[in-house]
């Protein structure tokens, strides 16, 4: 039960709410007063731990009213992307632990099945929410079930295909589906495109009168036929400004569409909410007006900056500290901005990450060749084919993990007409703090089996700049895989260099022992190295450079000299490079060649730091040496 203080009024203290069910006895003002030290806790926590700030405190209200409204965790509700699921944590028994949020070990910052029962569903990727939301209205209602599933969706998401595909199937079901669009204005880049315009559509009081009476006067003019239509418009407002506002799409798709609604009003919210769960049959969809970043200054002006941030002062809004080493999304949009000053063929493609893949300067110089397509990654990848068939060379950059959405795309619209189409692959490996959705641990198992695709990574940032040029430069499917975060200090140059397709490069001698590490591994097996010839074992380092092709000749020349391989890479084991080698000795013929693979296990990798990540999966340097060691007993 609730313990309130008394302050000349009832004031309800966070620390009282242990579930939603506590929420249903508050008043008005009680929930208010609670929003306030919700945003103020987020605020708190993020300002030390990092994460996404502005998406949470823009729904702190819509939360409240959610779970006032709705009977949870029996109504389940679904957060799409669920980078917003803060407040939701705080309210459903977790507010004790959410000063480990995002932290080794401690909370998700995303909606986590085996954190809480209030976690209907796991989220991490955007447009999924009306989908599964639907899947779980269409089995409640195979069980004779009442309860009833919600899906928050954002505007950003809107602009994917999936969110349309599952508004579409929704409408010729006509079942209790009740979708929440959460209108910000604003995902992680400014919203693009058709659907982001007509959503953003709210007419001013002036021109709603003026259009008003401009067709009124039009109608009464049509005898009887134009007074019935009028006479029909007159009965609700509300109909007459669905003809002209978002309405009409959802309507078109057989939702009862209502709002817009302001969405840090909570008598207004939990008005809407409460008549949908009462009076309403078939599948809803609710418009909400919110603030991303709402209470925070800094988060309200700049949204896009905190949507997702590490550490920072509260009273200043600046991060506690950055590295003074360039990162390697940094150099790809220098890269970029060099090689289109010289190629016109360049253009830039992002699926709504302009900022977070390192194009923004791109965008401000070459507007007319660079495209932000909105959450579509599979459009994205089809809209570069295109771009490539009439002899432009696009590079698509999207994070590794969100690749994973467009690859019959890549096969079939770049790979099988063996198009001139560049994917640069951001974050990937282990990214950190967000965890098992956002790792980008797969690219490599799923990139390699392509015929015609070529697959690179760099060891660093002046390889990366090679890379990407030789990619441009060569008239096929390319990909390139770099690591979130900083590189290791190494100059850039102003010279780009063409690399050979399919040449390693030996970086050290050694004839007891292989390495073979990929990308970002490459420097933590040099430093290996030093500790292997502390104990008399002196190995070969190669730089593979391409996983696809192979350099078969260089590897296996040193692998029959050595006889003993040790393959390290920041991907999962099963079809990695690691299993490349081991393909490419069994051409060979090499069947005495003693291998081990570090690699990423067959689990889904929690969230934490990268160090922590990789060492705990034996990619740091004492695990390679420690299996190096092994490998020549």
């Amino acid at each position: 039960m609730l313990s309130p203080e008394t302050t000349g009024q009832t004031k309800v203290l966070l620390k009282d709410i242990q579930s939603p069910a506590d929420l249903r006895e508050l008043s008005m003002e009680q929930l208010s007063s609670l929003a306030e030290e919700i945003r103020r806790r987020i605020i708190t926590t993020v300002s030390k731990n990092g994460g996404h700030l502005a998406p949470s405190l823009g729904v702190v209200e819509l939360t409240l009213a959610l779970h006032h409204v709705f009977n949870t965790p029996d109504d389940k509700l679904i957060w799409d992307v669920g980078h917003q699921s803060y407040a939701h944590k705080l309210l459903t028994g977790r507010q004790n632990d959410f000063h480990t949020l995002r932290q080794y070990k401690g909370l998700s910052g995303f909606p986590k099945k085996e954190e809480s029962e209030y976690d209907a569903f796991e989220t991490g990727h955007a447009a999924t929410s009306i989908s599964a939301a639907l899947g779980m209205t269409m089995a409640k209602d195979l069980k004779h079930s009442t309860d009833r599933a919600i899906a928050v969706i954002g505007d950003g998401s809107m602009t994917s295909g999936m969110a349309f595909e599952a508004l579409n199937h929704a409408g010729d079901l006509n079942k209790n589906l009740i979708v929440i669009l959460n209108d910000n204005e604003m995902s992680i880049s400014p919203n693009v495109g058709a659907i982001s315009s007509f959503l953003s559509r709210k007419l001013s009081g002036r021109t709603m009168r003026r259009v008003k009476n401009h067709l009124e006067e039009r109608l009464q003019s049509l005898s009887n036929v134009g007074e019935n239509i009028l006479n029909v418009l007159k009965k609700s407002e509300e109909s007459f400004k669905s003809f002209f506002t978002p309405g009409m799409l959802f309507e078109a798709f057989k939702f009862d569409y209502i709002g817009p609604i302001p969405g840090h009003q909570l008598n207004d919210l939990i008005e809407a909410f409460e008549m949908v769960r009462d009076n309403i049959s078939g599948p809803v969809l609710i418009h909400v007006l919110t603030t991303k970043g709402k209470g925070y200054p800094p988060a309200e002006n700049d949204p896009g900056i905190y949507h997702g941030l590490g550490p920072f002062d509260i009273e200043s809004g600046k991060p506690l500290k950055s590295s003074s080493t360039i990162s390697y999304t940094e150099v790809f949009g220098k890269t970029m901005v060099k090689m289109a000053a010289d190629d016109n063929r360049l253009a830039a493609i992002s699926a709504a990450m302009v900022t977070g893949t390192g194009l923004t300067e791109f965008a401000r110089l070459y507007p007319e060749r660079f495209f932000d397509v909105g959450i579509a990654e599979q459009h994205a990848v089809t809209f570069a084919a295109g771009l490539a068939a009439e002899g432009l060379h696009p590079v698509v950059a999207i994070y590794s993990s969100f690749f994973q959405r467009a690859i019959d795309q890549i096969i079939h619209d770049v790979c099988i007409p063996n198009l001139p189409v560049t994917l640069a692959i951001d974050r990937s490996g282990v990214v950190g703090d967000d965890g098992s959705t956002h790792h980008g641990v797969f690219d490599i198992s799923y990139l390699r089996f392509i015929p015609n695709m070529v697959l690179m990574a760099p060891k660093d940032e002046r390889e990366l700049q090679n890379m990407l040029y030789t990619a441009v430069q060569h008239g096929g499917p390319t990909a390139v895989r770099y690591p979130r975060g900083s590189g290791f200090g190494v100059e850039l140059v102003e010279s780009l260099e063409r690399l050979e397709i399919g040449k390693g490069e030996l970086l050290h001698e050694g004839d007891d022992i292989l390495l073979l590490p990929v990308g970002n591994r490459v420097y933590t097996a040099l430093e290996a190295v030093k500790g292997l010839q502390k104990v008399g074992i002196q190995a070969a380092v190669i730089n593979p450079r391409f996983i696809k092709p192979l350099d078969g000749d260089l590897i296996c020349d040193w692998a029959a000299k050595t006889k003993k391989v040790l393959t390290i890479e920041d991907n999962c084991r099963q079809g990695g490079f690691g299993s490349s080698v081991l393909e490419l000795f069994s051409r060979r013929g090499l069947y005495d060649i003693k291998t081990c693979l570090l690699a990423h296990p067959d689990l889904f990798i929690e969230h934490g730091p990268q160090e922590i990540l990789l060492k705990n999966n034996s990619l740091d340097t004492t695990a390679i040496i420690r299996a190096a060691i092994k490998l020549m007993k």
